[in-house]
């Protein structure tokens, strides 16, 4: 019988890990930008919620990945808002070519 040991959790944190960054440096969207920092978040709570099972710290772990995930909704709504107006003002949201944010 197979049984699921904190290795199993961490491969799978280190994959979406590792998709949330390629998706970070590779997509020139900005919607997809923040899918893929919400992947690098999800990521996280994985090993929180892993730790804190496997490393006997109570339910420590729990706690931050809801304190994680009140963070994400938060970031997801105000960067939204961001995007929108960059939207409105660019007609784009490619994050390469809104570079007259500087002026």
């Amino acid at each position: 019988m197979l049984t699921v040991g904190l290795n199993h959790f961490l491969v799978i944190s280190a994959v979406l890990f590792s998709l949330g960054i390629y998706g970070i440096v590779t997509r020139k969207n900005a919607v997809m930008v923040l899918m893929g920092i919400e992947l690098v978040l999800n990521s996280a709570n994985i090993n929180f919620v892993a730790f804190s099972h496997y490393g006997n710290f109570g339910l420590n772990g729990q706690a931050i990945a809801l304190f994680v995930i009140v963070l994400a909704a938060a970031e997801a709504a105000i960067a939204l808002a961001i995007v929108l107006n960059v939207y409105k003002t660019f007609a784009e949201v490619n994050v390469d070519e809104i570079d007259h944010l500087k002026e």
